[in-house]
């Protein structure tokens, strides 16, 4: 699997991208751990691993008694991954680099739960995905989820045309590469069909402005996305730039408001 075979990269720039939007999402990532009852000694994959952020962070967690396992397809990725639980000396944690689409993640029944954000709206079938979760859970293990549910939520107020077009090329590039933006919608009936129980869904959406720390997560996504979207031939460089002096714009307006991107938060446990 390339590197270029991400839809949004995986050089340093999307790397710091990732660390601020982590760090933004962080405190309803924790929430959701709570809620599924990630404690000390829980067994944990993170799932799409990526750099690393979300898979230290369930280190921490579960402490020396717990095991987490990040499974990671990108080997730039995964390697940014090590380097980050190496640093801060963390044994309880291994990297393993898979595609899941393509090979099964090496454990049998044998986690408590599994942590997926923003992974099942890239690849190709959500179905083998979930499959794939179920059979490294035990029984009545949990799979925690924050995926998109209405991407197309994702505007400014007042409305904007550009931000219209931007939007509507962001989810054009992931569906011409096999994802689907939405795919939330789809996972409750999914996770049904493959075994599970859910549990708990409830939305995640925000109004904020340009001082809100939330702001800062769609914003620095459309600044590194709108060059992207014109090399892939989903964006013409006028609208990249009408976006991007838009967004200008509503950064130094006090009174701006944006509506991000609805994410649904799921969480279903496998049939005992």
């Amino acid at each position: 699997m390339t590197e270029q075979a991400y839809v949004l990269g995986t050089d340093d720039a999307e790397i710091e991208r990732l660390r601020l939007q982590h760090r933004v999402w962080r405190p309803w990532m924790l929430r959701a751990w709570h809620r599924a009852h990630i404690r000390s000694g829980t067994r944990v994959i993170d799932i799409g691993a990526g750099p690393g952020f979300a898979t230290a962070d369930l280190a921490d967690l579960v402490g020396e008694s717990g095991a987490v396992l990040g499974v990671e397809r990108s080997s730039r990725f995964a390697a940014a991954a090590r380097a980050r639980c190496a640093e801060r000396r963390m044994a309880n944690v291994q990297i393993e680099e898979i595609d899941l689409m393509l090979d099964p993640i090496p454990a049998t029944s044998s986690f408590d739960a599994a942590w997926c954000r923003w992974v099942a709206c890239f690849v190709s079938s959500p179905e083998h995905l979930l499959k794939t979760i179920s059979k490294a859970l035990r029984p009545s293990g949990v799979a925690i989820f924050h995926e998109y549910g209405d991407y197309g939520s994702w505007r400014m107020m007042p409305p904007r045309d550009s931000m219209g077009r931007f939007v509507a090329a962001v989810m054009e590039s992931w569906r011409a590469a096999g994802g689907e933006p939405d795919v939330g919608l789809k996972l409750p009936a999914l996770l049904n069909e493959t075994g599970f129980c859910v549990r708990h869904v409830r939305p995640l959406v925000f109004t904020v402005g340009p001082a809100d720390v939330l702001w800062q997560w769609p914003s620095a996504f459309l600044k590194s996305s709108a060059g992207r979207l014109c090399e892939q031939g989903h964006l013409d460089a006028s609208d990249a730039e009408a976006i991007t002096s838009a967004l200008d714009e509503a950064e130094q307006d006090p009174l701006a408001v944006m509506m991000t991107p609805l994410v649904l938060e799921i969480i279903a446990a496998k049939s005992p």
